[in-house]
């Protein structure tokens, strides 16, 4: 089975400002739960996560949780919250009553945008923290390799609650050795945190043009060493991964990063701990074409 635990749907004319930015016309369309239903048929993915999208408003909730109770492969989503709000709580309750409120797995706020590489060290924001830790929901930490060392502070101060990071937290791959000396220990203290797991996403995006796999070796093999299969979850990022690389083109630069594991931890990585960390165990069926097991890295990967 393979769990996508990090994509994206939206429509542009709904306020995703971000997408006016130079050099993202090409995922400047609407992506709706058609285009997604074809990804996955095509990579034999069974079920998936929907993420925020940047919109950063609450109606968003509302349209995805819409969108996951029509399309069956969706069995779970991440919703945009303001956690610096005081009314946290009162907000995920609301998102609840929703249409589809039973799908809500999580939530996540824009921390990369945050100026602040210590905003997570806010009193305001560890109260929010701390009611989606009390709600039972678990927290998407879309953070920037600076403010991983906050991440970690956060998680050490609230405990009860499960944290993702997305993408790895973000790291220089286009930089190569620079990158990854920046990145590698703030991101192992935030591993040494029991209550963090992390996604394998996102990593094409941060690579330079002209990318292979090989640029991403030494970054998941930190991953896999600090957080162990079994606290890792793969995420295409689609559509936001097409400014790099297609849906199959992530999958197999993922499998081809990997370093050589037995089945079973393959198996936590692409389904297992999304399933568990989401508590999509009810949810998930094994529903679309088998696909290829991933193949061990190659000695020369080839160019995605």
């Amino acid at each position: 089975m393979i769990v996508d635990a990090h994509h994206h749907l939206w429509q542009p004319e709904r306020g995703y400002q971000w997408l006016d930015e130079p050099g993202l016309e090409r995922i400047r369309r609407p992506f709706g739960a058609a285009d997604l239903i074809a990804e996955l048929d095509a990579n034999g993915v069974d079920a998936t996560v929907l993420v925020e999208g940047g919109r950063c408003h609450p109606d968003e909730a509302a349209d995805l949780l819409a969108i996951a109770t029509d399309t069956e492969p969706i069995v779970g989503v991440v919703a945009w919250i303001d956690i610096a709000a005081g009314d946290v709580t009162e907000t995920l309750e609301r998102y609840r009553r929703l249409d589809g409120g039973e799908l809500l797995v999580g939530v996540r706020a824009q921390v990369q945008g945050e100026a602040d590489p210590n905003y997570l060290d806010r009193p305001d924001v560890r109260r929010g923290l701390a009611a989606v830790g009390a709600a039972g929901l678990v927290f998407d930490l879309v953070i920037r390799a600076d403010q991983l060392p906050a991440a970690a502070r956060a998680a050490a101060a609230v405990g009860e609650l499960r944290f993702v990071l997305d993408h790895l937290g973000k790291p220089r791959i286009g930089a190569g050795e620079a990158g990854l000396r920046s990145w590698r220990e703030p991101f192992a203290a935030l591993a040494a945190q029991p209550n963090v797991t992390a996604k394998l996403s996102g990593m094409v995006t941060e690579a330079a043009p002209g990318w292979t796999a090989d640029d991403l070796v030494p970054f998941v093999a930190a991953a896999v060493r600090e957080f162990g299969p079994e606290r890792l979850m793969f995420g295409s990022d689609w559509p936001v991964c097409l400014l790099a690389s297609s849906y199959h083109g992530v999958r197999d630069a993922l499998a081809g990063a990997l370093p050589a594991l037995p089945a079973a931890q393959l198996g936590e990585i692409y389904a297992g701990t999304a399933t568990r960390i989401y508590g999509l165990a009810d949810r998930v069926r094994p529903a679309r074409s088998t696909p290829d097991p991933p193949a061990p890295r190659a000695a020369t990967p080839p160019r995605c």
